[in-house]
């Protein structure tokens, strides 16, 4: 295909725009100009979609489909325009139209189909598959309403709907010959075929139509476009219009409203039952959906013959949201396909490959039989199946242990373990860093991993640079293809290039000039949002990440307060001026997480209006925290905080993103910090707090007691009181005393102070002293920079891919060839 022209993309635009709105260009609104550019920028992306759909199926290739109930997606625009390699004749055309690129991106909502990190690194994934050329689509929910829009209201955190579809989205084609019928509840009857073999029918069911929503997903430079399909689930009959005609207008929408909430909201709260009763219906809507159009596409090519199924598809589940895929495949290898079950049972375990994202027991789903046999009668009956022949498998492994075999059933304590079933029914199982999948096998699934070492396997997740350097930080992505040419954006440890400047002051000192240029983008937009003036020459300090206790941001407000103490104290303290910048949400249900970010901003209102500190530290919490908000956060950074308990935090992201675009880490040993830590070298961060073995000595002998720390560590009970003593107002919520009482004598039954925070806080201080110190020599500090950019090779999501196709999957690069004349 020709490369379009600045002149033809005009008149694409201007086609667009009287179609879609009967307007012209100079009376449209910005919204309607990126409507109509993402439209002609489509009209190019759907024939290479169209050649890629034709070349993966002549191939006869296998195929991977990975499965996720989060793709935070964010922004499609930008990073289609970059990865088609049309930013240079969309940007000038816009110009000679009087308008700006960036200006018009900014029209977009984010599509926030994802909660945090499982999310962001699914989509990151999908860039990868295609910019390394390889056969990979993702499944998931098209939600109508993504992760909720946040908003700060007198300190506390505020839900609003995340209505990202209400403008239309011009990047995605709603596939109505692409539907399916999926079944809830009703009962299982046994029926006998014409030759007298049983099977099993589902009757008097709850049925739901899933409608597919396709979404490009182009490569990087190279002609590649596969597809992201995504769920939307409507009544087969949701509308009754005698019910209607009877004046009873709810009743008459019942149905139909039902089955919109499948894909209503992305997680629904689920503190009560009926919040469970319909994160489950989502798991089992999506994964029922995706792999009845699996089938359909080994069907078309090889009919109903399915010797074949396991060497032509890999399916990879993104933690266990969708392990419910298990037996439906079983289910619909039984009862509709006829095989036998073993011949099912030995496809199903070669097909399925499982990601586990978390050492946390409490986010190892476990669904209770009273929910999901009505839910799922015949999905139940095949987890009773298989977990009957497992424990025979396990009877004749060990013989008289029925401690471990009740410990390994998949069915216990009037529960489904989904991460048991998950491991059961797969070949592989892989953890996302080497400290956690080291911790899985010799802690948290050391049973397990002694019953099949040979499924457990490593795959440190990584980012894409496309989305996190190359577009997100134009500057510094020019200036190093400036220094090392452009080869990086397709292969990021050519970086390493880069350390052959570490003792040029001029490369250097340039690097520090892009990051205050970032720095400066970032404060408009503070000042913009929150009124608030931050001084650019400051040590941008940065937490951005989901609100979780064991994340620690706690640790982090801590330290902020003892700082704020000892400038009280005394005014003329010589510190490094300082901006503490947050972002995070917290699930609607999570009261603690909640209470945490009213602290944060409880301090920063006291703090930012106290004039005697003469504004040398300075606390802001973004609202809202989104894709493209951390657009512009990552690469203004100059410390990253990645202070998670260590042993807490399977990988983490953020911390690679923050790597890339040069900010320095203060982090514990935990997750893919440690690997970071390896690859930039130790004296180019800020390591510090117990290591997760020291961590697993304090649980295992229960000996810590937090008040020593209280007594004892400087500062550390003035600043602890100051949680309950009204210094910061909670509103007479008793939120603080919470934390207070979490920290000092443990609540909920928990022990006090779980995740170490008090522990750490002396560890964490120093460490922080040690930040100042390091940033007033400035030489040092852009020498650092400079070692953390040139190092981040290693933490590219093209990377992880690979191996996943390599020792996974078993999938191979495709060549797309062109069949349009």
């Amino acid at each position: 295909m020709k490369p379009i022209t600045k002149e033809e993309f005009k008149n694409k635009i201007e086609l667009n725009l009287r179609r879609q709105y009967g307007k012209s260009l100079e009376d449209a609104k910005k919204y309607e100009i990126y409507y109509a550019v993402s439209r002609a920028v489509m009209d190019e992306v759907t024939e290479k979609w169209y050649n890629t759909k034709k070349t993966y199926q002549k191939s006869g290739e296998k195929q991977a489909y990975y499965l996720s109930a989060e793709f935070l997606m964010g922004r499609y625009m930008g990073n289609n325009i970059i990865n088609l390699g049309y930013q240079k004749v969309v940007k000038e055309t816009l110009e000679e139209l009087g308008f700006n690129l960036n200006d018009i991106e900014d029209a977009e909502m984010d599509k926030g189909l994802g909660n945090g990190g499982l999310g962001r690194l699914a989509a990151c994934f999908l860039d990868s598959l295609a910019t390394l050329g390889l056969p990979g689509h993702g499944y998931g929910l098209r939600y109508k309403y993504g992760m909720f829009e946040q908003k700060i209201e007198d300190g506390f955190q505020v839900e609003y709907p995340d209505n990202w579809t209400k403008n239309g989205t011009p990047w995605e084609i709603k596939r109505l010959d692409r539907s399916y019928e999926v079944k809830f509840g009703g009962r299982v009857e046994i029926h006998k075929d014409e030759i007298g073999k049983e099977y099993y029918k589902r009757v008097e069911t709850e049925n739901v139509i899933a409608t597919a929503y396709d979404v490009p997903i182009i490569g990087y430079g190279n002609g590649t476009v596969n597809t992201l399909r995504l769920w939307e689930a409507t009544s087969e009959s949701g509308f009754s219009l005698k019910l209607f005609n009877e004046q009873r207008y709810e009743k008459a929408s019942e149905k139909g409203v039902e089955a919109e909430d499948i894909s209503r909201v992305l997680y629904p709260n689920d503190t009560e039952r009926s919040g469970k009763w319909l994160r489950l219906k989502q798991q089992y809507f999506f994964t029922s959906a995706s792999l009845q159009d699996i089938i359909r596409r080994y069907k078309s090519v090889y009919g109903n013959n399915f010797d074949k199924f396991a060497s032509k598809i890999a399916i990879q589940l993104n933690d266990t949201h969708p392990v419910v895929a298990i037996p439906e495949l079983m289910r619909i290898f039984l009862d509709y396909e006829k095989l036998s079950w073993d011949e099912a049972w030995s496809i199903c375990t070669e097909v399925f490959a499982y990601t586990n994202h978390t050492i946390l027991s409490e986010a190892l789903e476990k669904w209770d039989i009273t929910l999901i046999q009505p839910l799922l009668p015949r999905i139940y009956q095949i987890i009773e199946e298989i977990n009957r022949r497992f424990i025979l498998e396990l009877r004749e492994k060990y013989p008289n242990n029925y401690e471990k075999i009740n410990k390994l059933s998949v069915i216990g304590d009037g529960k489904v373990k989904m991460a048991w079933l998950a491991i059961v029914g797969s070949h592989a199982v892989n953890g996302v860093a080497r400290l956690h999948t080291e911790i899985l096998k010799n802690e948290e699934l050391k049973d397990w991993y002694e019953l099949y070492p040979e499924k457990f396997q490593n795959k440190t997740n990584g980012i894409t640079q496309r989305r996190w350097l190359l577009e997100a930080n134009p500057k510094l992505s020019d200036y190093i293809t400036s220094l090392i040419g452009d080869k990086w954006i397709t292969n990021l440890e050519e970086l390493k290039k880069l350390e052959k400047f570490e003792d040029d002051l001029e490369v250097r000192n340039n690097l520090m000039k892009i990051k205050k240029e970032n720095k400066e983008r970032l404060a408009k937009y503070i000042l913009e949002t929150t009124g608030i003036e931050v001084d650019t020459n400051s040590i941008f300090d940065v937490q951005v990440k989901r609100l979780h206790e064991y994340k620690r941001q706690l640790l982090n407000i801590l330290h902020i307060m003892d700082l704020y103490n000892k400038l009280k104290e005394n005014p003329l303290l010589d510190i490094e001026s300082r901006t503490f910048i947050f972002a995070a949400k917290a699930a609607p249900g999570y009261r603690r997480a909640k209470s945490i970010i009213k602290l944060i901003n409880s301090i920063a209102e006291v703090i930012n209006n106290d004039e005697s500190i003469n504004g040398k530290i300075k606390v802001i919490f973004l609202e809202n925290y989104r894709v493209s908000l951390a657009e512009i956060i990552f690469p203004a950074a100059d410390i990253s905080e990645q202070i998670s308990t260590a042993g807490k935090e399977a990988s983490g992201t953020g911390n690679m993103k923050f790597m890339v675009n040069g900010a320095m880490t203060v982090g514990t040993l935990d997750g893919a910090n440690i690997e970071i830590v390896e690859e930039a070298g130790e004296e180019n961060a800020f390591i510090f707090g117990l290591k997760a073995n020291e961590v697993k000595k304090l649980v295992e002998y229960g000996k810590y007691n937090p008040f020593e720390e209280y007594h004892v560590v400087d500062g550390l009970n003035k600043v602890l009181e100051q949680l309950v003593d009204g210094t910061y107002d909670d509103n007479r919520t008793g939120m603080f005393k919470d934390l207070y009482n979490s920290l000092l004598y443990g609540v909920d039954g928990n022990r006090p102070d779980v995740y170490f925070v008090l522990k750490d806080f002396a560890s964490y201080r120093d460490a922080q002293l040690k930040v100042t110190k390091a940033y007033r020599n400035k030489d040092k500090w852009s020498h650092m920079m400079l070692k953390n950019i040139a190092n981040a090779g290693k933490f590219s999501s093209d990377r992880t891919i690979q191996e996943y196709a390599d020792e996974i999957w078993n999938i191979k690069k495709i060549a797309v060839k062109n069949y349009i004349d």
